[in-house]
């Protein structure tokens, strides 16, 4: 499983790193999510997976074993 990010959709909300922060964080500069890792373990699919579901601009995308679950 994998997760890449759109820094020109992310609107600063945080809540990928109030959902996973193992996996994200936000620049401190702009506050802009920036990427811990690419490539997620097992036990991260399903946090990661709401954070994209929460994110307001729709900046995270996840692809992998069971794309069925992520959220348009």
């Amino acid at each position: 499983m994998q997760v890449s990010v759109d820094r020109d959709r992310c609107c600063s909300s945080g809540m990928c790193v109030t959902n996973a922060p193992e996996v994200f964080d936000q620049d401190g500069r702009d506050s802009l999510v920036v990427l811990r890792r690419t490539v997620l373990l097992p036990e991260q699919f399903d946090d990661v997976v709401l954070a994209a579901e929460l994110c307001p601009g729709r900046a995270i995308t996840v692809t992998g074993d069971e794309p069925e679950r992520i959220g348009a």
